[in-house]
């Protein structure tokens, strides 16, 4: 199966793009999206669709919030989308992180009686999840965010073994999950410290899709993300801007692909292919 992310870039990209998102063959497709909560919510609302309309997948869609009608960026991205083109994705509404698991857990067992188990598994603010189940200093407990990201891969796993034998090994179970970035999530005392999060999260979850803010112009309703998506080992990174247009429209726009150098990236970035390199 394509990779979801690559898909949403290719089909919303301003223009022919002639490169690819292309990860190394053994690398998993299991991916943390890091950025502002609006622009991470509109990244996994276009996975979900493109993955249900262009490839015919089943999704799941947990949030904490419901949704009254479809985001502006994605009406204004897909002209013309109807409500029934979501047939294939379900959005599960769930507030607490006791909630969650219990819903992703209980995922093992029906999946042996769907009919279509899903291709896609999606998780919006995995973070504020864990933020609200605090009932004590969360800073140094790191057993919510090992536990969950945990269960989501081993459900990934799980359900990708009954998609490969029902569909002659070419089905997979991938997982999308979204965090603020470091510079937006909360440093103080009572939560827990971003980069204590995500190095947890880094073992589960082997892609990143990093969107940093670049350029805010209210005065014509443009703004603009530098979008970094990386495996961590091997240290392929590529480059692309998401530029969100006045009507509300996402746009996407390849910058360069293939393995960068480190003085490109993120420091967050910098910092995991140290520690691969020293490996």
């Amino acid at each position: 199966m394509a990779d979801i992310l690559g898909v949403v870039f290719r089909r919303f990209a301003l223009g022919t793009v002639t490169s690819d998102v292309i990860f190394p063959p053994h690398a998993e497709g299991n991916t943390l999206v890091l950025g502002d909560v609006n622009i991470s919510r509109s990244v996994l609302f276009l996975a979900a669709v493109t993955a249900a309309t262009d490839l015919g997948l089943k999704v799941l869609f947990f949030t904490q919030t419901a949704f009254q009608a479809l985001p502006v960026s994605l009406r204004a991205s897909i002209p013309g989308l109807k409500l029934e083109s979501l047939k294939n994705v379900k959005f599960v509404y769930v507030k607490t992180l006791e909630e969650l698991v219990e819903d992703i857990a209980s995922l093992h067992e029906l999946a042996s009686e769907a009919a279509s188990p899903p291709s896609l598994i999606i998780v919006d603010g995995l973070d504020r999840y864990l933020h609200r189940s605090r009932v004590g200093p969360l800073q140094d407990d790191l057993s919510p965010v090992a536990h969950m990201a945990a269960l989501l891969h081993d459900t990934a796993a799980f359900l990708s073994q009954i998609l490969q034998n029902r569909s002659d090994g070419q089905g997979l179970c991938r997982v999308m999950v979204s965090c603020q970035s470091e510079c937006e999530g909360s440093r103080d005392s009572e939560t827990l410290a971003p980069e204590l999060l995500l190095s947890v999260l880094d073992r589960y979850l082997q892609v990143r899709c990093t969107l940093e803010e670049v350029k805010r112009d209210k005065e014509v309703g443009l703004n603009e993300w530098q979008v970094y998506l990386s495996v961590m080992c091997p240290s392929l990174v590529q480059q692309w801007h998401i530029v969100l247009q006045a009507g509300g429209a996402l746009e996407f726009r390849p910058v360069f692909s293939g393995e960068q150098q480190i003085v490109d990236q993120p420091e967050k970035i910098k910092q995991e292919n140290e520690r691969c390199g020293d490996n």
